[in-house]
């Protein structure tokens, strides 16, 4: 009913609404048909008549599609738009096409498109995508695409492609793929073995060939060989170990994340602390322990450095660095992560017993952490807990020494701090 009477509505507006002055709108075939092609336009023009159903705009000089573009037309079942010279699909351009049945945006240079958009498109069985600059396809792109027909994506820069891409697309027959180049590592291995056992027509497959890695370049990616690929494992560990110790103000701590994965898996740390989420793409300092070029921000201000290896060192460790610390592991096949929780205890404080029942509960039920060689291990993702408890003395001192430590304490943090830069370069 609804739909009835968005039909009678669009037919009665568009009885009142000229066409376009650069176009020609007629009815054939039961089709209200809008013909803007080959007019030389730069953007849509606006004043369409609300029932139009076919609009071509196809061979003209549109740069991008805004927001709205095609609000004036809800009706809309086939929208052409090859041989234009458009870059970009904004995001809501798209969006109110609910309708569309068929979409050629072949023959552009798009590198930028609102893949979301294509959620509300339920009814569409054909989409022309070839001929463009797309490199990426989000993994969900078509999963409200279970009308969809024919898929065309060939001569496009994709080097990739998600597993499951195309696994929405129950009614698919039809697929070309052809002339990218794709990059044949392990998080394409799933699309030859998709490709040999799937019912849809995959035409040109020998244009489906690898571009990298060099030494494969020109291979059929129906034929490439078994690859040694395995997702990401992570197991984080930390130094010095806790277990009695009394840690004076400002020492140094250590965490390493040690990463089992092919390809080899890249790394990032999340730490929660009370300031706020600090986030790091590790690494971002070198040996040195220097900040790399362009690494260092304002939210991490060296306070946080990550290491190649996976060792990540807080040199000044306080109230502030208490949190949550977590390593991500993610390489093509997916990703792994483990997270320990740190936090500062001084005696007489009120927290301290708190947490110290909370270690010691998780102590009685073989959970927490335990120690091996003075490394410790989480035993567990849900419940990883480290308390690290600071000695009176060393608060006394801190407070006596105003903002800084004397040269004792710094003596011996320098101490440690080597000790565990030899433990983070040796070890590992």
């Amino acid at each position: 009913m609804q739909e009835l009477c968005l039909l009678c509505w669009a037919v009665l507006l568009g009885l009142g609404l000229a066409c376009p002055e650069p176009c020609d709108c007629g009815q054939k075939y039961g089709f209200q048909i809008a013909d803007c092609a080959y007019r030389d336009l730069e953007a849509v023009p606006p004043g369409f008549p609300a029932n139009v159903t076919t609009l071509s705009l196809s061979a003209n000089r549109l740069p991008s599609l805004p927001e709205g573009a095609f609000r004036e037309v809800p009706l809309l079942q086939s929208l052409w738009l090859a041989h234009n010279e458009i870059r970009t699909v904004a995001a809501g351009a798209l969006a109110s096409l609910g309708h569309l049945k068929s979409l050629d945006l072949s023959h552009n240079l798009i590198s930028d498109f609102s893949w979301r958009d294509l959620h509300n498109l339920s009814a569409l069985q054909l989409l022309k995508m070839d001929s463009n600059e797309l490199t990426f396809i989000p993994q969900d792109a078509f999963r409200s695409l279970h009308a969809l027909r024919s898929l065309q994506l060939n001569h496009n820069r994709l080097h990739t492609l998600a597993e499951g891409t195309f696994a929405p697309l129950t009614a698919l027959s039809h697929l070309q793929l052809n002339d990218n180049p794709f990059d044949c590592t392990c998080g394409i291995m799933w699309f030859k073995t998709w490709a040999l056992t799937t019912a849809v027509s995959i035409p040109e497959q020998d244009n489906i060939t690898c571009t990298s890695p060099h030494v494969l370049r020109g291979t059929l990616l129906t034929r490439l060989l078994p690859l040694p690929c395995s997702a990401p494992l992570v197991q984080l560990t930390y130094q010095p170990s806790q277990d009695g110790a009394e840690l004076r103000p400002g020492f140094v701590l250590a965490l390493h994340c040690d990463a089992e994965g092919q390809p080899a898996p890249q790394l990032h740390w999340h730490i929660q602390t009370p300031g706020g989420m600090v986030e790091i793409a590790s690494p971002n300092v070198g040996t040195d322990g220097r900040a790399l070029p362009g690494t260092l921000t304002a939210s991490s201000r060296l306070r946080f450095q990550a290491f190649a290896n996976g060792s990540l060192l807080i040199p000044d460790f306080s109230k502030l660095e208490e949190g949550t610390y977590s390593c991500l592991a993610t390489n093509e096949l997916g990703s792994a992560e483990s997270s320990v929780n740190v936090a500062l205890a001084t005696p007489g404080e009120g927290g301290e017993d708190v947490l110290g029942r909370r270690f010691r509960g998780k102590a009685a039920e073989g959970k927490g952490c335990y120690t091996v060689n003075n490394e410790v291990q989480p035993s567990g993702p849900e419940d990883n807990v480290v308390i690290i408890y600071l000695s009176r003395t060393g608060v006394q001192e801190a407070a006596a020494a105003g903002k800084g430590v004397s040269g004792q304490q710094l003596q011996g943090l320098l101490l440690l701090g080597q000790s565990l830069l030899l433990f983070l370069f040796t070890s590992f």
